[in-house]
């Protein structure tokens, strides 16, 4: 569902796949080939909200901020994740039931592990790996991390082309 607030429509491109099951409303930008699944919030009142290309954000998941949030290409945020981050860079990979709260900044090509928490304006160096809640920088991500993003991401295009095609 698409809603307008204080006259600003999310502005969803032609090949991007939202959910009827979806709640996306205001200054709300999401790029080509991205797809919002079922049970998932997208609220931009506070600030606008841009999703790159290519960027899955599965079911049950929350985006709002308290300013504004960039949402990079390439980009997978697991089930049920918590998206208060200011800025997500491309090729990451949110695990399922992260929480990413006010101010966090991620670099391009991280991952944060599934259920770890990031506190308020923590900035994360690209190429790494976080887990933990508090969620702590563990590494650097390698070869397999890398191919884990790209073909979750390449599913979910391939899965949001599939429901677009069925009239979903």
């Amino acid at each position: 569902m698409l809603r307008s607030l204080d006259g600003k429509m999310p502005k969803v491109h032609d090949t991007a796949f939202v959910s009827e099951f979806a709640y996306v409303i205001g200054d709300v930008e999401i790029g080509p080939g991205s797809s919002i699944w079922p049970g998932t919030v997208i609220r931009a009142d506070m600030g606008t909200i841009k999703i790159g290309k290519f960027t899955c954000i599965q079911d049950n998941s929350v985006v709002h901020g308290d300013s504004d949030v960039f949402i990079g290409d390439n980009v997978v945020l697991g089930h049920r994740v918590l998206c208060h981050a200011a800025i997500i860079e491309s090729r990451c990979l949110i695990g399922n039931g992260a929480v990413l709260n006010d101010g966090v900044k991620i670099g391009t090509e991280s991952l944060i592990g599934s259920s770890s928490m990031l506190l308020e304006n923590s900035e994360i160096p690209a190429g790494s790996l976080v887990v933990g809640s508090p969620g702590r920088v563990r590494g650097n991500i390698q070869e397999r991390h890398l191919d884990l993003i790209d073909s979750t991401a390449e599913s979910y295009v391939v899965k949001a082309r599939k429901y677009l095609e069925n009239g979903l």
